[in-house]
């Protein structure tokens, strides 16, 4: 099917892709909401604008919206986001990244059923410390671009995840019981290169807001591609 991702340009998202166009899909464009609100529901909103960037790398089109990030509210925002795009490039469904979320993904679904379009979700389901592993193995490069939860610090923010670190996040699992993909606002990521990327994302100016010892944000100040 010719598919349109809705696109936050963090892990799941990307890897949505990667996974759908493995599977015979074609990627005909990309969905993106800028969300008002640091704490939407529906809506990754960290790092958001370096999308523009990720799409250039990809070759691909993509469609930018905007919300208030109001529960509930900001459905209608997406429905009007996924008709915008509609009018930009061609497609029969929707890629999301949905792994656990109920919340989101029977919204979508909603949506989609309204448009006549269908949903395909790549990792629906899937075990977090598999999706994690599958990242590194197929040469994902992500950053932490922010993290809310205990057990992890800034020290996180601003690296390249590599498998020490999924180990570590494992070990956290055992521990406190926190999800390793991050499915509990532990953390939010960004893709930095992946195959999909015909050039790497480079972070060229950055700073780190820290709200106390467990809870802190990137701010990206200025990036390119090399």
């Amino acid at each position: 099917m010719k598919l349109a991702a809705l696109f936050t340009g963090g892990k799941d998202s990307t890897y949505a892709i990667y996974l759908a166009k493995n599977a015979g899909h074609e990627i005909t464009g990309l969905i993106t909401l800028k969300s008002k609100n640091d704490y939407s529901y529906m809506f990754h909103t960290p790092a958001i604008e370096l999308t523009e960037l990720q799409a250039e790398t990809m070759n691909l089109p993509i469609s930018f919206s905007e919300t208030e990030g109001e529960k509930e509210k900001e459905l209608v925002d997406l429905e009007n986001a996924i008709k915008k795009a509609q009018d930009v490039f061609e497609f029969e469904g929707i890629i999301t990244g949905a792994l656990f979320s109920e919340y989101q993904s029977s919204r979508i679904q909603t949506i989609a059923d309204k448009l006549g379009l269908k949903v395909v979700n790549p990792l629906w389901h899937k075990n977090q410390e598999d999706e994690m592993q599958e990242l590194l193995d197929n040469e994902f490069e992500i950053m932490f671009t922010a993290v809310a939860a205990y057990g992890l610090d800034k020290s996180w923010l601003n690296k390249i995840i590599v498998q020490e670190d999924l180990n570590k996040l494992k070990e956290l699992k055992d521990k406190i019981g926190s999800n390793v993909a991050g499915e509990g606002g532990e953390f939010e990521s960004l893709v930095i290169n992946c195959p999909l990327f015909s050039k790497k994302l480079v972070l060229e100016e950055t700073e780190i807001v820290e709200e106390d010892e467990n809870t802190a944000r990137l701010i990206i100040k200025k990036a390119m591609l090399e």
